[in-house]
């Protein structure tokens, strides 16, 4: 049985803001209170109307709940980090807060890649798409990605918690990411890499794939169209999941794929805060700026309201 000599994990967050830390703790909470009303906002407005009871919005739902899950497993301990120029955590809660993290980023990674299959059918495929994307099937897909990102991570966690931690407790970020976290290590540390590199194929590459392959299809498709009107609302229902996709697989594959040597500590930093605080953010903005579907339920819902 191992024995960690470490059970207590120092975070240092962001050293150095002296007089700025305030003003980064304003603007977070600023951030983050949006994140939050924005997403709720979307929630609701697809539980309540009906003009929104479709797979494309369920899945839209989905994605703001993992946002919702990914912010808030970060961001409420990171104001304590700024505002006490770091902070401690216990290494069972660092391991768990890794856990929950990796879990909704696993999540949304494959709900984006599910989203690009329904437009793959709304396009390439219309008069098969209500047959195929009934409520019981996106039931079962929702179900499903929720529990094999869970068991992905479950799995990671396990095999992160049997190492032995020992020596330097410091980590230099904001929460406990898996790279930082291992680097604690002082056991061979082999298998958790292997199934890291298995988790990333599964719940990033493949997805990403899936994405890029809907997408040919659905480009290809849509250049086809004779009528240029029919060309841009086939385009302008895509355009929004493509930014989305663009902005979080981005920042993902920046700090998971490509070799972080040549990453500076605050390059990553930045890099967490796009993918932690910001993306859940934009995400529900840019789906619903540009949809009339949205801007009508939200009328309808102000209107009621007054």
């Amino acid at each position: 049985m191992h024995k960690n000599n470490i059970t207590i994990v120092v975070l240092l967050g962001f050293q150095g803001l002296h007089n700025f830390k305030i003003l980064l703790f304003l603007m977070l909470l600023i951030i983050y209170g949006l994140m939050l009303l924005v997403n709720v906002i979307i929630i609701s407005l697809v539980s309540l109307s009906k003009n929104l009871h479709s797979p494309m919005y369920f899945f839209i739902t989905q994605v703001s709940i993992c946002d919702i899950l990914l912010s808030t497993y970060i961001v409420p301990n990171m104001f304590s980090i700024i505002l006490n120029d770091g902070g401690t955590i216990y290494l069972q809660n660092c391991i768990a807060q890794f856990l929950m993290f990796a879990d909704a980023e696993a999540t949304e990674c494959i709900l984006l890649a599910v989203m690009s299959y329904d437009r793959y059918l709304a396009i390439c495929s219309p008069f098969h798409y209500s047959t195929i994307m009934s409520a019981m099937f996106c039931l079962k897909l929702i179900i499903f990605t929720w529990l094999l990102s869970f068991v992905m991570t479950l799995s990671e966690a396990i095999a992160t918690s049997n190492l032995t931690f020992c020596g330097n407790n410091v980590i230099d970020h904001f929460f406990c990411d898996f790279a930082p976290l291992l680097g604690l290590a002082c056991s061979n540390a082999i298998i958790v890499h292997s199934q890291m590199f298995l988790f990333c194929i599964v719940v990033l590459i493949c997805p990403f794939a899936a994405i890029a392959v809907s997408y040919i299809y659905i480009v290809y498709t849509i250049v086809r169209i004779p009528s240029i009107t029919r060309r841009k609302k086939a385009f302008s229902t895509c355009s929004s999941h493509l930014t989305v996709v663009c902005l979080f697989y981005g920042a993902l594959i920046s700090v998971y794929v490509v070799p972080t040597e040549g990453h500076s500590i605050i390059t990553n930093k930045v890099l967490a805060l796009l993918y932690t605080v910001m993306t859940p953010l934009l995400n529900p903005v840019i789906y619903s700026l540009r949809n009339q579907d949205f801007k009508e339920a939200f009328r309808k819902w102000r209107h009621q309201l007054n």
